[in-house]
């Protein structure tokens, strides 16, 4: 792969990813618009019924 065809991440791409590094474990859900991040959100808590 040459220079010309390298991924650079914008701002907030590079934010999700530091937010996805610092939470380790977990689940987000991410809303997307016009192909990048605007919003995560951490789920703190599931609760499964039988």
């Amino acid at each position: 792969m040459n220079k010309a065809d390298e991924l650079v991440p914008t701002e907030k791409e590079a934010q999700l990813i530091h937010l996805i590094r610092e939470l380790r474990f977990g689940e987000l859900h991410i809303h997307v618009a016009d192909g990048q991040p605007v919003r995560a959100e951490e789920i703190k808590k599931s609760i499964k019924f039988n």
